[in-house]
């Protein structure tokens, strides 16, 4: 079957990218765990961006859209939506580049990482929490201040941005059966497809979300985008719906989504800070949810899976 892609999407590009924002980026480990590779029946690579700048990938598509815009342009700030990581990000790279961040948030982002984006200079407005109304209040904003909008994932530099995550992988793992990656506005996963597709195309990659906000597995099974009709998943970070360029390239690239429960998540959770002895937040531990919960497809195999992020409310614990 025929892939279609946007050009902008090459390889080429993928290669670019990563060149350009490496001198922004940390260089973050794959780890892994004996007993969770006991548990699972496979080995599990953890790509741990939780350890990246502002605890998340993020970072990696704020600097890849960023450092494309010209002096004049960056003097006018940078502006996004967010409910956390890619907030910070936005305004880690707006705080590095020496510009202006202006950062809209979901009333019901976590107290932490609304401290944690002021900390790093951006201003912060409030908008509703749906993807309608933080997109509304944006506009608004960005009238006023002429700042640029950087979409937390229905943008392509974006996404060549994060899927210099899963090059990396590639490069260091010779043996990778499969990543599996997690899946909020589709950003990540994107990444993750394309640099398969390009640099290992026998590679499997699939998608993980959580059954309350599981946009994405409706959305391919309808054909179309279908909204969130809800926004209480505990993982925070994947509680966006899909836009229509990451849409296109799970429609492209994407051959399945596993879906989570709550409780599953959690158990994940627990065994990756148990296990691995780091913070992670929960969105970070739904493609092991997933693994775990259809452990017999992957037996025997080397899966990666990337740890997006580690920005968790500690006095909100869900263990």
């Amino acid at each position: 079957m025929s892939v279609h892609l946007p050009t902008i999407l090459s390889a080429e590009n993928i290669r670019q990218r990563q060149a350009l924002i490496r001198p922004y980026l940390k260089k973050t480990p794959l780890l892994q765990s004996e007993k969770i590779n006991a548990l699972a029946g496979c080995n599990i690579y953890f790509k741990c961006e939780n350890f990246q700048h502002t605890g998340s990938f993020k970072v990696r598509g704020a600097f890849s859209a960023a450092l494309l815009l010209s002096e004049e342009e960056r003097k006018k700030g940078l502006c996004t939506h967010s409910s956390g990581n890619h907030a910070q990000a936005i305004a880690k790279a707006a705080q590095m580049l020496a510009c202006p961040a202006y950062i809209v948030m979901p009333e019901n982002a976590p107290a932490f990482k609304q401290r944690a984006t002021a900390e790093l200079g951006a201003e912060i407005r409030f908008s509703p929490p749906t993807t309608a109304g933080r997109e509304a209040a944006l506009a608004a904003w960005q009238k006023e201040t002429a700042a640029h909008f950087i979409h937390p994932y229905n943008d392509y530099d974006v996404i060549l941005g994060q899927a210099t995550c899963s090059l990396e992988i590639l490069e260091e793992l010779s043996d990778v059966d499969g990543i599996l990656a997690p899946i909020g506005g589709g950003g990540l996963l994107s990444g993750a497809l394309l640099s398969a597709h390009y640099f290992r195309p026998e590679l499997k990659v699939l998608g993980a979300e959580p059954q309350l906000v599981n946009d994405a597995y409706l959305s391919l099974a309808a054909g179309k985008i279908i909204e969130n009709k809800r926004t209480d998943s505990l993982a925070d970070g994947l509680r966006t719906t899909i836009r229509p360029k990451t849409f296109g390239v799970f429609q492209e690239l994407l051959s399945e989504i596993i879906c989570v429960e709550e409780e599953e998540i959690i158990l994940a959770l627990r065994l990756i800070w148990e296990q691995l002895k780091i913070v992670v937040e929960p969105s970070s531990a739904v493609p092991l949810a997933a693994l775990l919960k259809h452990k017999a497809r992957f037996k025997g195999q080397n899966w990666a899976i990337i740890l997006s992020g580690g920005n968790i409310d500690l006095d909100h614990l869900p263990f």
